[in-house]
């Protein structure tokens, strides 16, 4: 068997303004939005930890500096933690960046889009494959979506997407792939497609936020010029990658909530704190209650 390189970086595009959560967003990124006690950055960051990522690079936009504090030690809380002796918040703390594992920040100059801002990696990134995260799809499952993906990396070596089926009603939300069967979640992918309209979506197989791609892609996103809405499309340089090499999407195990969109994130602030080792079981009484006292829905 081929040995493949281990993936050591995690790109994570976070310079968009979050303009559906406004005026949440309007001082504050919408990766620093909580779920429970944790904001979507850090469940991001945590993904690629536990996939192997060392290297954890934020290509940030204005007023995201919170992203940065957020990863930054703060000598004067810990200090006054453990004056408190409230250990467990101070190795919380403590725990959200580990010793072994360095954070990047490379600033994105414009809009460009999801490809542009890839891009704005290549220097940090080298020649080495990489993950993508976006933060605003949070998964919930056993194994780390990421770390599902490096272990079909580790055997194929190739670019993979990280996808599900949608409702062919919400095929130009998303980049669609027509793909041919590998194994019962593996794909080899021969056509993307950037939010197809339905009657023109090759099939209904979505990437959703997760990515393991080669350096190649490089050199794609680098020539492809701007795509849809005048950006330079992320999906428009994974289709001139396939020209050169394999590419592959791999339909994850786990839940998937759209936390770019209110009911998703209202969604997944539900079932992780139905989830919670300490809040689930009151809040799950609590919930049951706040129910039980709502109008019924007429002829329900």
């Amino acid at each position: 068997m081929a040995s493949h390189p281990l993936i050591r970086t995690a790109v994570f595009p976070v310079a968009g303004r979050g303009t559906r959560f406004l005026p949440a967003t309007k001082a504050s990124p919408k990766e620093m939005l909580p779920i429970v006690d944790k904001p979507l950055i850090q469940y991001a960051a945590e993904e690629a930890l536990k996939a192997g990522a060392t290297h954890l690079v934020f290509v940030t936009g204005s007023s995201k500096r919170a992203i940065e504090d957020h990863f930054d030690t703060d000598h004067e809380l810990e200090a006054a933690l453990e004056a408190q002796g409230k250990h467990d918040l101070l190795d919380a703390l403590r725990g959200i960046l580990p010793r072994e594992a360095s954070a990047i920040y490379i600033r994105q100059p414009a809009p460009l889009g999801l490809g542009h801002a890839v891009l704005c990696a290549r220097p940090v990134v080298g020649n080495e494959p990489f993950y993508v995260h976006l933060a605003d799809d949070l998964i919930d499952a056993e194994v780390p979506c990421l770390a599902q993906m490096a272990a079909q990396f580790a055997v194929h070596g190739a670019s993979l997407l990280g996808v599900q089926t949608v409702s062919p009603s919400e095929t130009d939300k998303y980049g669609i792939v027509a793909s041919t069967p590998v194994s019962e979640r593996l794909s080899k992918v021969s056509q993307i497609v950037e939010k197809p309209k339905p009657d023109k979506a090759p099939s209904t197989l979505a990437v959703v936020g997760r990515y393991i791609l080669t350096p190649a892609i490089f050199s794609k996103l680098e020539h492809i010029g701007r795509g849809a809405g005048g950006e330079i499309q992320l999906t428009d340089g994974i289709a001139a990658l396939l020209a050169d090499e394999a590419v592959y999407a791999y339909a994850f195990e786990g839940r998937r909530f759209d936390c770019g969109s209110k009911l998703g994130y209202l969604e997944a602030t539900v079932e992780y704190g139905l989830k919670h080792p300490t809040l689930g079981a009151p809040f799950a009484a609590w919930l049951k209650t706040a129910l039980s006292g709502m109008p019924k829905t007429p002829g329900a």
